[in-house]
């Protein structure tokens, strides 16, 4: 470890930073009520929720695994190839502010799931929640997961610290500052962090660069002409996952579920106060993310330039270059801002994914918006308020365990992570997200593009001397969809190799079997507003 960068050093500013995440968090989480962790009373400016989102988008995976890949020989995202999903992002985003947010904001939202239930009724609605749950919860995790390996490699093992006990240190921390405050903390939280982490990719990009005797105007010129800035790939459509066209509409249709039909960066959208406010949010938050996301791809360019003048053996798993070069050979400065862009880029969108987890159960299972009206309509106003000020005292006590629940889940899953992963995370990312956004990208496309309804069918199972079983026909097909998908990029992959293809296969495998179990409704209903 190069200069003065010590393990106690590193964990002494960590705890710092805490301190002063606390100090926001207590500032914005005093009398916050459902409302206020939910969405923030919907009064958020909308030029912070732009900047706060960088932070939840562009996580620890981004800041370490992306300029990680940037030197692969064959594969995804190698050189600069990671553009191209970027590229295909910002056509997305441009279908959620026309398409998704107004109808968000037009039903007035907490929960988007919500609209499901509205469109295609109960068992999709669940299912769509369910599917979320499933695929925020497993894509945090792994983000988390790349941060804490870093952590334990540089910081916590050679103070003798075992795994286990620094994701416990890292998830508890998240707890304590976002428990009470919710998204009102979250946003001016992920501000910060937003800050932290571009200050830290721009301060190594211009400290490798003067290693590499570049000025600042000259960086670019010399990593577009270097054998990584390769931002294009038109050949072998068939055999290359990072073809252009793959990579595109791959970018394209991960944004509009990963974005536009995730409770987490939607929830923050919400907070604004209106719908025109969240469309402005979403056209500036491109263009950061353009910027941002050639700023990592250049960092990524001169580490592998860096390495190769240096003569630095390249780690076997990509993700350990950038941790590596700045703890052990940069200068001290460089390793203290590593670590905060780290933590800043990981925490930033791991309390976000918290709290949209909590809110989707709270929401969507736990149903705290449909109780908060009294059952009796004749109630006395005192009866009323006195239920409320009940529900309310319940739903507290209901959130915090929820909020508890997930973080839990977070450990388990790291630790499971720890013992099975391999490779660069970035590709396990959006894997999962490929099989488990997929049946919300068919459930969605199905609602907003077709009049059509479901048919209310189940598959009976019986049981001996007991009522069957009935499993809803659109969970049956939300599960076997990712299942198909799987055994087709198996079955084809000597002749077509599909890369994050995967969220298109298995979307159109559920909009499909959502058509064969559907009908056209009669004019009558099809008059009545969806």
């Amino acid at each position: 470890m190069g200069g003065h960068l010590t393990p106690g050093l590193v964990l002494s500013i960590l705890l710092l930073y805490f301190v002063m995440l606390a100090g926001v968090a207590l500032l914005t989480g005093r009398n916050v009520g459902n409302e206020g962790f939910f969405l923030a009373n919907r009064r958020v400016p909308w030029y912070v929720v732009a900047y706060a989102m960088i932070g939840t988008s562009i996580s620890g995976v981004t800041f370490v695994s992306v300029p990680g890949a940037v030197g692969l020989e064959t594969g995804l995202n190698r050189g600069f190839g990671y553009m191209q999903v970027v590229f295909g992002y910002l056509l997305g985003y441009l279908f959620i502010a026309t398409v998704l947010m107004p109808m968000y904001y037009r039903l007035q939202l907490t929960s988007i799931y919500t609209y499901l239930e509205h469109r295609l009724g109960y068992w999709s609605y669940k299912t769509g929640a369910a599917f979320f749950l499933l695929s925020r919860t497993l894509g945090s995790a792994t983000r988390m997961f790349l941060a804490a390996m870093v952590l334990q490699s540089f910081v916590f093992e050679p103070l003798g610290v075992p795994f286990m006990l620094t994701v416990i240190f890292m998830l508890a921390l998240i707890y304590g500052y976002t428990f009470k405050g919710g998204l009102k903390t979250i946003i001016w939280t992920d501000t910060i962090m937003t800050t932290f982490f571009l200050i830290a990719v721009v301060w190594t990009v211009i400290t490798v660069g003067k290693t590499l005797s570049l000025d600042v105007l000259d960086i670019w010129p010399a990593v577009r002409d270097s054998r990584y800035g390769q931002m294009f790939f038109w050949d072998n459509f068939a055999g290359d996952p990072n073809h252009f066209v793959k990579q595109f509409v791959s970018g394209a249709l991960i944004a509009i579920v990963m974005t536009g039909m995730d409770q987490d960066l939607m929830q923050k959208n919400l907070a604004c106060k209106d719908i025109r406010a969240a469309q402005k949010n979403m056209f500036v938050f491109c263009i950061y993310l353009v910027i941002i996301n050639l700023a990592f791809l250049t960092l990524g360019a001169l580490l592998y330039m860096y390495a190769t003048t240096l003569g630095i053996e390249i780690p076997q798993r990509t993700d350990e270059l950038y941790p590596k070069i700045a703890f052990r050979h940069l200068e001290t400065a460089a390793g203290v801002f590593f670590v905060l862009g780290l933590i800043a880029s990981t925490y930033a969108s791991s309390d976000s994914a918290l709290t949209a987890l909590t809110t989707s159960f709270c929401v969507d299972f736990l149903n705290f918006e449909k109780k908060r009206q009294h059952p009796d309509p004749y109630a006395t106003e005192e009866e009323k308020r006195v239920y409320l000020d009940a529900t309310a005292s319940q739903q507290r006590r209901a959130r915090t365990l929820v909020h508890l629940g997930f973080s839990v889940a977070f450990v388990i899953i790291i630790l499971l992570l720890k013992a099975f992963s391999s490779g660069a995370v970035i590709t396990l990312i959006f894997k999962i997200a490929g099989y488990t956004y997929g049946p919300l990208l068919g459930l969605y496309s199905f609602g907003l593009f077709t009049r059509r309804k479901l048919h209310p069918w189940a598959l009976r199972l019986p049981r001996p001397g007991r009522a069957p079983i009935a499993i809803p026909a659109v969970v049956l097909v939300c599960v076997l969809a990712p299942l198909v998908t799987w055994l087709i990029e198996i079955g084809f992959k000597a002749w077509f190799d599909v890369g994050f293809l995967t969220i298109l296969i298995n979307g159109l495998l559920t909009f499909t079997a959502l058509w064969v179990l559907s009908y056209r409704p009669s004019a009558e209903a099809r008059s009545e507003p969806s």
